[in-house]
């Protein structure tokens, strides 16, 4: 499968014995929305529900980090996913957490391939595309999850990079966050962002039909931005779900040696020890 798949390809899909598609709806605090009460509303047909606001490091002072390996497998059993699964990821977010879905379960690979749908559960319902109401208990899966080496930067690793400036960092909150205009939303966070990061707010690599923009427009949205596709690129943004987007969008470009800050600006805005910027540079 590719990164991304349509609409018309899953609907076609449905059915297929090695599907498995996977709600990765994920809302911000305090926008009053629920997840999982939407998802048992209305979703895919054979969809499961991945509760990715669970699925984080009881450990980790940060928010959203990364899970262990055992809580990984465990999810990804009781969502039925098998080594040999296709797994198509979607959302109905604003945040398009559908990304950061695929990119955990890439990251410790479970199935074998993960696509994102193309326009999420907006385009689907846009286009009368059925939907089912409930929850769906499969099957346990057999997958065993195990994170790939190399694929997440810590913060030690951002520390690091201001020094040797071997990865270059694109940011993808909104403009307003990123040169400290706009409060954060979390209380007690600085504004700001990491020094040297580039800017790219996610929003900007979708069309009106919520699909991603490809090609030479997407091309031209990460260079226009400053970034240059021969060096390697770290991605980040608030708490590591819109900076997956970015990762999937440059992926999409052929683009391989991009990685992502799991803690993101939740880790490193909180920290009074790192160095912040605030400002377009």
């Amino acid at each position: 499968m590719d990164i991304l798949v349509s609409t018309d390809w899953l609907e076609g899909a449905l059915g297929a014995p090695d599907l498995r598609i996977v709600d990765a709806t994920f809302f911000l605090p305090g926008t009053g929305r629920d997840a999982c009460a939407e998802f048992e509303a209305a979703h895919i047909p054979g969809a499961v529900f991945m509760d990715i606001d669970t699925l984080a490091d009881p450990d980790h002072s940060a928010p959203g980090m990364v899970p262990p390996d055992a809580m990984m497998t465990q999810r990804a059993q009781a969502l039925g996913l098998d080594t040999d699964s296709r797994i198509v990821v979607y959302d109905n977010s604003p945040v398009r957490s559908a990304a950061r879905g695929w990119w955990m379960l890439r990251l410790f690979g479970v199935g074998a391939a993960v696509a994102i749908l193309d326009g999420g559960l907006p385009k689907w319902l846009a286009e009368g595309r059925p939907t089912q109401a409930g929850s769906l208990f499969p099957p346990p899966g057999n997958a065993i999850a195990r994170q790939q080496p190399g694929a997440v930067r810590s913060k030690a690793d951002i520390l690091a990079n201001l020094d040797s400036g071997a990865e270059q960092l694109i940011d993808a909150r909104g403009k307003g966050r990123f040169t400290g205009e706009e409060k954060e939303p979390r209380p007690g966070m600085a504004s700001g962002h990491i020094p040297g990061s580039l800017n790219l707010p996610y929003s900007a690599l979708f069309n009106p039909d919520n699909s991603m923009k490809s090609g030479e427009e997407l091309r031209r949205l990460f260079t226009d931005a400053g970034l240059d596709l021969d060096r390697p690129v770290v991605t980040t943004c608030g708490s590591g779900v819109t900076a997956a987007i970015l990762l999937a969008g440059l992926e999409t470009l052929g683009k391989t040696d991009v990685t992502l800050y799991d803690g993101s600006w939740s880790e490193w805005g909180f920290d009074p020890a790192t160095p912040k910027a605030t400002g377009e540079a």
